[in-house]
């Protein structure tokens, strides 16, 4: 692709300059390549017992209220999380789910399957699925992808929860230095507040989400609560990929042979285990395609050569077979926003990164269909064959 030429990418890995907050050292290693170094010198026996010292303290609090809000998707992570914190911990959570509204059959037999394994006690909210199409429509214009309804709901819901029940304690999986390249282990950069979800993600507040056709009234229930709310009962979220050694690739593995946990057919990657709950995953990677010149199978090919399983060389050629995919999936969002194709790609146009600005970002048909389906409302009542 004509772009590269123009891009500088990590000496090691296949992240690229346009990644978000990614930064190189002298040696033009990306930061995620940095933080996974980190991470093979971290004493996590310790930080496993800081881990315990947390989890002892919410128990001794809670007395008979939950221990620690669990927001869930029924994702890989959460379904991890559930694990540790009910098996290995003895902890009582409440799961909490923002349900996006874009559940596909194999992502609703995971949270069922989730809640049904770990005994959760769970509640969730789903927002009207005319205001998701709203909401989509707009957050392509504002922040150049589909899902600001969804970045912004898992950050606001379980703190909504939170507040609301008296449970200071929200726990999530992978924390941001993981893989993203934005930060690195030791590092207070991104340390999780009320707002953590609006600055990694969302990056629109509701209120800069307001138009003619999106209210105020209609964004009430992205809304965070006050700071006041939160400092009243002490809120405190923490990552677990903090505490215990994260490794999702072997965290899969484990799931799937012992809950029988299911993967799925994944747009614009050779991987079929993330976000699987979700089927416009496929779009969401193809806007950071577009504007930042790399998709899904770029992200999760840097981890596979950080991890030893790919060379670079056979990371470049999934990537070159992957991630200018044009999904199935986007025939959904332009019908559902109405947007023709071709505004949708003058939007994104108008979004690339500088050092893209001047660039004609190849795009590749599809050939093979995305097996899942978005999931009707009639059909979330039940879910079959979980044994």
């Amino acid at each position: 692709m004509s772009f590269k030429d123009n891009i500088k990418y990590c000496s090691r890995c296949l992240m690229p300059e346009t990644q978000e907050g990614v930064s190189f050292d002298d040696l033009g290693i990306c930061t995620a390549c940095q933080s996974s170094e980190d991470k093979m010198h971290i004493d996590w026996s310790k930080r496993e017992k800081t881990l315990k010292k947390i989890l002892s303290d919410a128990k001794k609090k809670s007395g008979n209220n939950y221990d620690c809000i669990l927001p869930i998707s029924g994702g890989k992570d959460s379904f991890f999380q559930a694990h540790i914190l009910t098996k290995i911990y003895n902890v009582k959570p409440l799961a909490v789910t923002f349900n996006h509204n874009w559940y596909s059959e194999t992502g609703f037999y995971n949270l069922q399957l989730c809640l049904e394994k770990f005994n959760l006690d769970h509640i969730q909210f789903t927002p009207a699925r005319n205001l998701v199409a709203k909401t989509a429509k707009e957050s392509l214009k504002k922040i150049g992808d589909s899902c600001w309804h969804c970045h912004s709901g898992v950050g606001a819901f379980p703190i909504q929860v939170a507040t609301k029940f008296n449970i200071p304690l929200l726990i999530w999986g992978e924390n941001v230095s993981e893989t993203s390249g934005r930060d690195k282990y030791g590092s207070s950069k991104f340390k999780y507040d009320k707002d953590f979800f609006v600055k990694i993600s969302a990056k629109k507040t509701p209120d800069q989400m307001v138009t003619k056709n999106l209210t105020k009234k209609d964004l009430f229930p992205f809304e965070l609560p006050s700071q006041n709310e939160v400092d009243k009962i002490g809120c405190v979220g923490i990552h677990l990929g903090d505490f215990i050694f994260w490794d999702d690739e072997k965290q899969v593995e484990f799931i799937k042979k012992e809950y029988g946990w299911k993967e799925t057919k994944m747009e614009g990657t050779y991987k079929n285990y993330k976000s699987v709950e979700c089927i416009m995953a496929g779009v969401h990677d193809f806007t950071c395609y577009l504007k930042r010149g790399f998709g899904r199978t770029t992200w999760q090919a840097c981890q596979d050569i950080r991890r030893g399983l790919l060379t670079k060389s056979e990371g470049e050629k999934l990537v070159e077979m992957h991630d200018s995919e044009r999904p199935e999936a986007l025939d959904y969002y332009l019908k559902i926003t109405g947007y023709s194709e071709k505004e949708f790609l003058e939007i994104m146009n108008d979004k690339k990164v500088d050092k893209l600005k001047k660039e004609s970002l190849p795009i590749k048909a599809k050939k093979t269909k995305h097996v899942e389906k978005l999931i009707p409302h009639s059909e979330q009542i039940i879910t079959k064959d979980i044994k």
